[in-house]
């Protein structure tokens, strides 16, 4: 059976690089941790590099957050629905929003719940995804300055996770603008701008992260040491804390191209078959996972020797060519993984997770 394996050194060698790296700038910082699905093995991982704060967007996470420790600052990284406020101001310290009816629910349940709900507003910045419009942000948080059992701890913003928008030093710059406006305006003060995510780390790496900015909400960096501008990996920092183990279940020389009237596959695909491949053969390996975990492009063989050729729902094609490995069947393969991947792989009940040293 295929397993993800998380490896404790290398999680803990990339939490130490961008926490001495947040530290430095006076920044804070939480781990987001949407990625593992709740799975309690790998929180407890997370739990147990002492950050204090974590980040995710499925409520039933954060409760596991809180199980297995209680004083963990949990924070819900979207809006909520409105038919989760309970366990929202229940389970999360602090949540992530841009709807005042929502607000307005939040404030009614954390006054029945004898507490204080803090929240962060989220701004539009650019990349369209969640966020109040600039022009009424001021209107905005004069209403919400008002509601009883609502905390007002920050404003934020989120860029590239939907259109692809790169942060830069003027939007940031705005971001903190809008919190000196905020505060001068209403008279209260709002300690976080939280603007920073793995793709703004790189600008704080070259020393262009503007004044003000001194939040961040970090998962893909931790896990994959990922630049999102250079689409590789920071210096410094590992993209081995999780890899895939899939077992060989078939392996033996074949032609390259394929035989037969060719027609559309149940993916909706066609192979398009190249002139220069007649006539040539390679060994093929077949492994036990298939689009149903994970998504090809989202795998990338540690064998450099290692092609993928496709995949079916439940088996993955690899090209080893003349095998120079002499793998055989029973052997396994190890793949790194893209963010998107391994979050497929942490959703699949027929994938195992373990973690080593």
């Amino acid at each position: 059976m295929a397993y993800l394996k998380l490896y404790r050194d290398e999680l803990r060698h990339n939490f130490n690089f961008l926490d001495k790296l947040f530290k430095q700038n006076g920044i804070k910082w939480g781990i987001t941790t949407k990625l593992f699905c709740g799975n309690r093995d790998y929180l407890n991982e997370v739990i147990n590099l002492e950050i204090g704060e974590v980040h995710d967007s499925r409520i039933s996470n954060l409760r596991v957050i809180k199980e297995i420790n209680p004083d963990t600052i949990t924070i819900y990284i979207k809006p909520p629905p409105k038919d989760i406020v309970k366990d929202v101001v229940k389970y999360a310290d602090i949540s992530l929003n841009t709807e005042l009816a929502t607000l307005h629910e939040l404030s009614e349940e954390a006054e029945r719940q004898n507490t204080v709900h803090k929240v962060i507003i989220m701004i539009e910045m650019g990349d369209l995804r969640e966020g109040v419009m600039r022009e009424d942000l001021i209107n905005f948080y004069e209403k919400v300055f008002r509601l009883p059992g609502i905390q007002v701890v920050g404003l934020g913003t989120n860029l590239n996770c939907l259109h692809g928008v790169m942060p830069d030093g003027d939007k940031l710059i705005q971001l903190a603008l809008y919190k000196q406006i905020i505060e001068l305006r209403f008279k209260k003060k709002i300690p976080l701008v939280s603007g920073g995510t793995t793709v703004t780390i790189p600008l704080l790496l070259r020393n262009q992260l503007p004044e003000g900015v001194n939040h961040f909400r970090v998962g893909e960096a931790l896990f994959f040491g990922k630049n999102l501008f250079t689409d590789g990996v920071i210096e410094g920092m590992s993209d081995r804390v999780l890899e895939l183990y899939a077992q060989i279940i078939e392996i033996s020389e074949k032609p390259v191209v394929p035989t037969g009237e060719l027609g559309m596959n149940p993916q909706g695909k066609t192979t398009e078959v190249a002139e220069v491949d007649y006539g040539k053969t390679a060994y093929r390996a077949i492994i036990d996972i298939g689009v149903l975990d994970i998504q090809p492009n989202y795998l990338v063989p540690v064998d450099d020797n290692i092609e993928i050729s496709d995949a079916s729902s439940d088996m993955l094609i690899l090209d080893v060519g003349t095998n120079p490995e002499n793998y055989k069947v029973g052997d396994m393969i190890r793949f790194k993984l893209k963010y998107m991947g391994a979050l497929g792989l942490m959703n699949s009940d027929y994938i195992d997770k373990t973690v080593a040293d």
